[in-house]
């Protein structure tokens, strides 16, 4: 549905050439849910910015269901952002204006009749929950029910595409999981295609299906949300995922740990198994889990458990062996 082909931005400062985005080329299904993450300043924003034009291109093309749109300008470009939605991390609401107008607004400017604008507004106003709020002002709304305004507002014209930008991170962790989940929820129910940006890959778990990682302009790693989990392959989507699994241990657990530390990845069917249960019947030996979590990602489980082997050295090395057959990898961390 969407084609990035072979697209760079450029910028041209007073000291250097600073090009943001480096000859990225992406394709994003009909109903995906396309997460792009990355460190500050990976070119994300840029990128994400290019697919309804608010940021030219400086080569390469952007092709929305094989039209070629790079070169719109005017009407026709119009025409297509207003299939176009897009959410941003600052809500970008009209401050003077009521949430029935910030959500109308879209409308009026395409040029819908008023009671089919009313109409809309109201629906879209109960599908973010926010109904009650129809007459408030943006001053009297917390930042969770601006950024429901803004995906409202989004949805107005009933666009094809929704662009998320940053969504929740100016949010706390409990109205981020609520407006993720609300974003969840408008995909199951409309199908829409979304294209999420964040520097966060707990979020990318959470939402998306498809995932690229961006470093420098440049897309590093692309594929599946559970397999780039499971299996990251460049350092940096590695050091992504390890920062959301938090599985560090402290100096005084490493330093005190008798028999082999090792880390156990689960993938599949193989994380609702009883590997440990029988690997201790197997081998007679003490297995402690002392970090880890089998968590669901699109509804595929995926476990990594830390681990602390104890007993004989030769029970131990069976144990480890025997775990390396059962579940996805295993590393030995110590010992």
């Amino acid at each position: 549905m969407v084609t990035i082909d072979n697209v760079s931005v450029e910028f041209h400062g007073t000291q250097r050439l600073l090009r943001a985005v480096n000859g990225v080329s992406l394709s994003i299904r009909e109903g995906d849910v396309f997460g792009i993450v990355g460190t500050s300043g990976a070119g994300k924003s840029t990128l994400l910015r290019t697919i309804n034009l608010l940021q030219k291109p400086t080569f390469g093309r952007v092709v929305i269901d094989s039209v070629d749109i790079t070169c719109y300008s005017g009407i026709d470009l119009r025409r297509v952002r207003q299939k176009i939605g897009m959410i941003f991390q600052q809500f970008n609401l009209i401050h003077t204006k009521t949430v029935f107008d910030n959500v109308a607004f879209p409308m009026r400017i395409a040029g819908k009749p008023q009671t089919e604008i009313a109409k809309r507004v109201l629906y879209l106003l109960e599908l973010v929950g926010l109904l009650d709020k129809i007459y408030a002002y943006p001053s009297k709304l917390s930042g969770g029910q601006k950024q429901r305004v803004g995906i409202a507002r989004a949805l107005a014209n009933d666009p094809r595409i929704l662009l998320c930008d940053e969504p929740a991170s100016a949010l706390d962790l409990e109205t981020t999981n609520a407006i993720l989940d609300l974003l969840k929820g408008i995909h199951r129910k409309l199908g829409i295609t979304m294209l999420l940006i964040s520097h966060e890959m707990s979020v990318i778990k959470k939402v998306c299906t498809r995932v690229a990682v961006m470093s420098e302009g440049v897309v590093v790693e692309e594929g599946n949300v559970y397999n780039i989990f499971a299996s990251p392959q460049h350092s940096l989507t590695q050091s992504l995922v390890a920062h959301s699994l938090d599985l560090e241990l402290p100096e005084r657990v490493l330093g005190s740990a008798k028999g082999a530390l090792v880390k156990a990845v689960y993938k599949g069917i193989k994380a609702e198994e009883p590997v440990l249960s029988d690997a201790i019947r197997e081998f007679g030996v003490g297995i402690n889990v002392l970090h880890g979590k089998i968590e669901y990602i699109n509804d595929q489980p995926l476990g990594v458990l830390i681990l602390n082997i104890t007993g004989n050295e030769q029970g131990v090395g069976q144990t480890i062996e025997y775990l390396r057959t059962r579940t996805a990898s295993v590393e030995v961390i110590h010992g």
